[in-house]
């Protein structure tokens, strides 16, 4: 692994990854199977080793049902040999089990073992709950995740998607019962989500020492800058969204990022997600790239280390309204 890659603990928990996860619910989607096996090798070559899917990956693309995403990185790393140097991040609880339930025990032992199969591994590195599920007590939920870290089907657990309160309810609920608890969050949380994250679940993270691994790092795309204007939504399959973002907030957003890129002799895309890797909380945000020249993009962003004056630019321009 290359010197320059900077390792960091997830959580309390053994996990030492990099500062920027691969996001796979590109893959099965937009990105086939060719496609994703050069995107995980130059990953690797690249010495970063952390990878994040979900059993529903990618149950939306016409023609899937789900678990394609962990299909293809299982068939990838064991025809590469490669699955003691990478960590898995995979997910449970999306969909409801028959009886209307994400995150009951059945459901957990249910799933767990079909990612298993998907993954062609023995064990998943951090098994997440994907969203909450209010009809299941978290006794039951943690319950479960202990006896797969117990069988060691599971190294490690984390949540998603989970408001402040509930996640903390978690939190109290594995320390009275002496449970494995979430050693991670993976929220939504970018240059231009912040308030949802940065107001309750962040000082959370940071009095409990979780890690935390943003999704939609780059804003399903907008921070790269290639969606200035309406006509350019139709560059890709995510550009229908684009128009919440394109504000006077997402301009002026835009317009540092910029700056800050043409300063640094960076891209957008590589300042947005380092000025994520420089937040005291973040151990990696998640990014998804759907060309190995997209993904070498996003890795030079972990070669980049901003100053306190590039930060505070960034922050001012993207400071959510009061």
């Amino acid at each position: 692994m290359p010197d320059s890659i900077e390792m960091r603990r997830l959580g309390r928990s053994d996990l030492m990854v990099p500062p920027l996860c691969l996001g796979g619910n590109v893959f099965g989607w937009t990105a086939d199977e060719p496609t994703s096996f050069g995107l995980l090798d130059a990953l690797v070559d690249a010495g970063l080793t952390f990878i994040d899917t979900a059993d529903v990956y990618s149950a939306w693309a016409p023609g899937n049902t789900g678990g394609e995403s962990e299909t293809i990185i299982g068939c990838w790393q064991k025809n590469r040999g490669v699955r003691d140097k990478i960590v898995i991040a995979t997910k449970v609880g999306w969909a409801a089990a028959p009886d209307g339930r994400h995150l009951s025990g059945p459901a957990i032992r249910a799933a767990v073992e079909a990612s298993l199969r998907r993954l062609q591994t023995d064990r998943i590195d951090l098994y997440i709950s994907h969203k909450d599920d209010p009809d299941t007590p978290p006794e039951e939920t943690l319950q479960a995740h202990a006896d797969l870290i117990r069988e060691g089907k599971v190294r490690a657990i984390g949540a998603s998607n989970y408001d402040a309160d509930r996640l903390k309810q978690a939190l109290d609920v594995s320390a009275r019962l002496s449970l494995p608890r979430y050693e991670s969050l993976q929220p939504e949380y970018n240059l231009y989500d912040r308030a949802g994250y940065e107001a309750a679940l962040e000082p959370l993270c940071v009095e409990q020492g979780l890690g935390v691994t943003p999704y939609y790092g780059l804003a399903s795309g907008f921070l790269t800058g290639k969606y200035r204007s309406e006509a350019d939504f139709g560059q890709s399959e995510r550009g229908q969204r684009m128009d919440k973002y394109l504000n006077e907030r997402g301009r002026r957003i835009l317009a540092a990022l910029d700056a800050v890129a043409a300063e640094r002799g960076a891209t957008p895309a590589q300042i947005a997600l380092a000025w994520l890797m420089a937040r005291p909380s973040v151990t990696a945000p998640i990014a998804s790239a759907t060309s190995v020249a997209q993904l070498q993009d996003l890795i030079a962003a972990t070669h980049l280390r901003l100053d306190g004056d590039a930060i505070e630019r960034l922050d001012q321009a993207s400071a959510p309204a009061a």
